[in-house]
């Protein structure tokens, strides 16, 4: 990486020995299911990104794939529309962001939309992205389901979460994935809920966190950091320099 942005593996070097003071007695960690990886993971959403400046040995890229559009007339499937340039050998994680949800779309082809973001070049995982409300967990278990059947056995599979479902909401037991990655940001009425340890298993490996909000928060092995604007390498490299003094 460029030699003004911050050593990755000095932030976490520097992070990682607090956050296992403040989650001692917190859940083990599930094996990483993303080990070829890197430790830090940019979220790329749908704005033009051009990410050719990254070291795709330090920097990793979770891409917006498309949105899944779901109601009771079916799901449609609308796919990015924006560029997205990254160098070589860079690791990508395809992001499907799913809206709404109904017991009457077609399970098997609301999966297929979203597992065939695995086809997308260089794809090493698939992560969906949904706030399920309590009503909608049920259908969203089946789904996920649905999705994993439809994956090569080695592609792994994550998902966002709310950060109440890595506490002490054990419903993510239901869900065939890999791993949940805490969101620490847009929190709204779950801003109390920060500094609480994770007791959920599937929450232990990865954590969300995005640059206009960077509030101290229990770090994982892997951060995924969210930009709202396109991301360029002075933006990397602030944000990572606020996580070194923590």
């Amino acid at each position: 990486m460029a030699k003004h942005i911050p050593s990755i593996k000095r932030v976490f070097i520097t992070v990682i020995p607090f956050g296992i003071i403040v989650c001692a007695g917190c859940a083990p960690k599930i094996r990483d299911p993303l080990p070829d990886v890197p430790r830090v993971v940019l979220w790329a959403w749908e704005e033009p990104e051009d990410l050719r400046w990254i070291d795709p040995h330090e920097v990793g890229v979770a891409f917006f794939a498309g949105s899944l559009r779901i109601d009771d007339d079916g799901a449609v499937f609308r796919p990015r529309l924006q560029p997205l340039r990254v160098p070589g050998g860079t690791s990508m994680i395809a992001v499907v962001r799913v809206v709404g949800m109904s017991t009457r779309a077609p399970l098997d082809r609301t999966a297929a939309a979203i597992a065939d973001a695995a086809r997308l070049p260089r794809v090493r995982a698939i992560q969906i992205d949904f706030d399920a409300l309590a009503s909608q967990r049920h259908f969203y278990a089946e789904l996920v389901k649905a999705v994993r059947a439809k994956l090569p056995p080695s592609m792994p599979l994550l998902i966002t979460a709310l950060v109440s479902w890595c506490i002490g909401d054990r419903w993510l037991d239901r869900l065939a994935v890999d791993e949940a990655v805490p969101m620490y940001f847009r929190m709204g009425s779950e801003q109390g809920l920060r500094g609480i340890p994770l007791r959920e298993p599937l929450c232990q490996n990865s954590v969300g966190i995005s640059t206009d909000e960077l509030r101290k928060v229990q770090l994982r092995h892997r951060l995924f950091l969210f930009h709202p604007r396109p991301w360029t390498s002075e933006s990397l490299r602030a944000a990572l320099s606020e996580v070194q003094r923590w």
